[in-house]
């Protein structure tokens, strides 16, 4: 089972110090070095996450920098990220991790649903919003990601009354659980069991989630 390299966060570390390409192709051997045995961790999470799920596309994404639009013109991120997709239609829900040289952290959910399945969760919020509450809320979720986050609204969204009792979650345009990780824990050589313990642990939120948005209100199929 491949650990997270010893030196990876202190190398992340280093280039925070040193965001530059002279740098960082001085020490460019350590970095493919961490690369291939991040690449190598990745893969196995996702074998081991394809037990009882399905991943249609891992994507590690790259440490150098889109710099085309950005003020900030340093070439190099100063994480590691890593995301796991799910099969869709069927299935909904992602897994993220970030290795970084500031705050290493695990996400779950929905980070940017477009407009048709932000509606949908809505609609579903509205009509039943104490399932939704008694999922994000069981016992096991809380204890390992604590309460569910993302960007929101200011005001209601155009249809659904201000006055709902369920209004906080249906002002919501994301619907993500983040957990930081301490470096002892990412380079702890049983980092990778735990990491897929984490992600399973949010399957029966995801589960529900999938159903919704493969179904209509009225509960039939859509795909």
């Amino acid at each position: 089972m491949q650990v997270i390299p010893k030196n990876t966060i202190s190398f992340l570390k280093e280039l925070k110090l040193n965001n530059n390409r002279d740098w960082f192709n001085e020490n460019k051997d350590q970095f493919k070095s961490i690369q291939a045995d991040i690449k190598t961790f990745a893969h196995e999470v996702k074998d081991s996450l394809n037990i009882s799920d399905d991943i249609e596309k891992l994507k590690i994404f790259r440490i150098y920098r889109d710099l085309r639009f950005s003020k900030d013109k340093t070439p190099y991120k100063k994480n590691i990220g890593m995301a796991f997709h799910r099969s869709k239609p069927e299935l909904r829900g992602g897994y993220y991790l970030e290795i970084s040289a500031d705050e290493s952290f695990i996400a779950v959910g929905f980070w940017n649903p477009n407009k048709e399945d932000l509606l949908r969760i809505r609609k579903e919020i509205e009509l039943d919003g104490q399932e939704f509450k008694s999922l994000i809320n069981h016992r096991k979720i809380k204890e390992i990601w604590g309460d569910i986050k993302g960007q929101e609204v200011k005001t209601s969204p155009k249809g659904f009354n201000a006055d709902h009792q369920h209004i906080d979650l249906i002002k919501k345009k994301q619907f993500i659980f983040i957990k930081k990780l301490k470096e002892e824990e990412i380079l702890d050589k049983n980092f990778q069991k735990k990491l897929v313990s984490y992600f399973l642990s949010i399957r029966p939120f995801f589960d529900y989630m999938s159903e919704v948005l493969t179904t209509n209100l009225d509960g039939e199929s859509i795909v």
